[in-house]
């Protein structure tokens, strides 16, 4: 929005033509999020409290936990009004890559909205019915996959690239489908099930939202992409600055989600988190870096799989309780410890997705 008004002023003075550089207005997009999770954040915690919208605790759970009953959550709204607010003031609006991003993101939002909803205002301990929830989801992420699959202007945008190796392209065809589907929806309920203790989610979260912008800052930029090796795909350089935003609403939302929390994201934020994750690793073709540098939400994920598999089974769990990093709380680790550890984590293999740029 602001994009065309600073172009149509620089008809008039030159020095507008500032706000065309595409790394400016991803500053300015991640400043203006993370300003309206500033000031929007307090008066939505007050708004949550007064209305006894409460964090529910389960009593099996880690002891530790009891005293978070009642912690304002659905927080991810807040997430979810800065990056869309900063997304549409900043970025190229004529870009169809922003808006499947966007409304991917708001779409999975609105799903984590009815859950909290039916779990925390109508008094449904259940939510929604996980077969709904995968409907919706699965309809929401077959949709961003066939719209990115019919818009597609060049076999690189639906093929597979293998990190590490320059020449390694894999033409998907119809199967590149079925590829988005699974990494969105994948990647959607990954964050979800991380989103378990004070800013576990959101910050590893950032870290591989600002390693995606990179990523798309050099696949839309043709020198950049030819230099490094990576397929260079027109127009996946505006999602830097939904990448930005992401960053900014990010960390503006940890500031009250930092332990002790003060809000929880809930699942509005957690599953439209991992879809936006999801969906624009998808766009500049490194689905398989995603699985690297997310990889504390892959962790996560298969923890809860193989603790199912095991007690189905056998009738034995692995850990002591899923996802894992409840079993590091029941084996005694503090719970900023389990935290920070787990960031540590997430930077290590973030740095390491990045470096699949270089060495190849």
């Amino acid at each position: 929005m602001l994009l065309y008004l600073a172009q149509r002023l620089a008809e008039f003075e030159s020095g507008f033509r500032v706000f065309g550089y595409l790394t400016l207005r991803a500053i300015l997009a991640a400043l203006t999020a993370l300003a309206i999770s500033f000031l929007v954040g307090p008066r939505m915690i007050r708004t949550l409290s007064h209305r006894q919208i409460g964090q529910q605790v389960r009593s099996d759970g880690p002891q530790s936990h009891l005293p978070k009953a009642g912690t304002p959550t659905m927080g991810g709204t807040l997430i979810l009004v800065a990056i869309a607010a900063g997304t549409l003031l900043w970025a190229d609006l004529g870009n169809r890559f922003v808006w499947i991003t966007l409304l991917v993101t708001l779409a999975f939002g609105l799903i984590g909205f009815w859950d909290d909803y039916l779990k925390l205002i109508v008094g449904d301990s259940r939510g929604l019915i996980a077969r709904y929830k995968y409907f919706w989801q699965s309809l929401a992420g077959l949709s961003a996959a066939l719209a990115l699959y019919f818009t597609a202007k060049s076999p690189a945008e639906t093929a597979l690239y293998v990190p590490f190796f320059k020449t390694v392209m894999i033409p998907l065809g119809g199967f590149y489908v079925v590829l988005t589907y699974f990494v969105v929806v994948g990647s959607s309920n990954a964050v979800n099930l991380t989103d378990g203790l004070d800013g576990l989610a959101i910050m590893p979260a950032v870290l591989v939202g600002g390693a995606l912008g990179v990523f798309a800052y050099a696949t839309g930029n043709a020198v950049f992409s030819d230099y490094l090796g990576i397929p260079f795909i027109e127009g996946t350089g505006e999602l830097l600055v939904f990448c930005a935003t992401l960053v900014g609403a990010g960390l503006g939302f940890l500031w009250f989600n930092t332990y002790p929390a003060q809000v929880f994201m809930g699942d509005i934020g957690a599953l439209a988190i991992g879809a936006a994750l999801g969906v624009v690793a998808v766009i500049v073709r490194q689905e398989i870096v995603l699985f690297i540098m997310g990889g504390v939400f892959v962790m996560e994920t298969v923890s809860v799989m193989l603790q199912v598999a095991s007690f189905k089974l056998t009738g034995r769990r692995i850990f002591r309780m899923a996802p894992i990093h409840h079993h590091f709380e029941l084996k005694g680790w503090p719970e900023p410890k389990v935290i920070v550890r787990f960031w540590i984590i997430s930077v290590i293999l973030v740095l390491i997705g990045l470096a699949t740029l270089k060495v190849r």
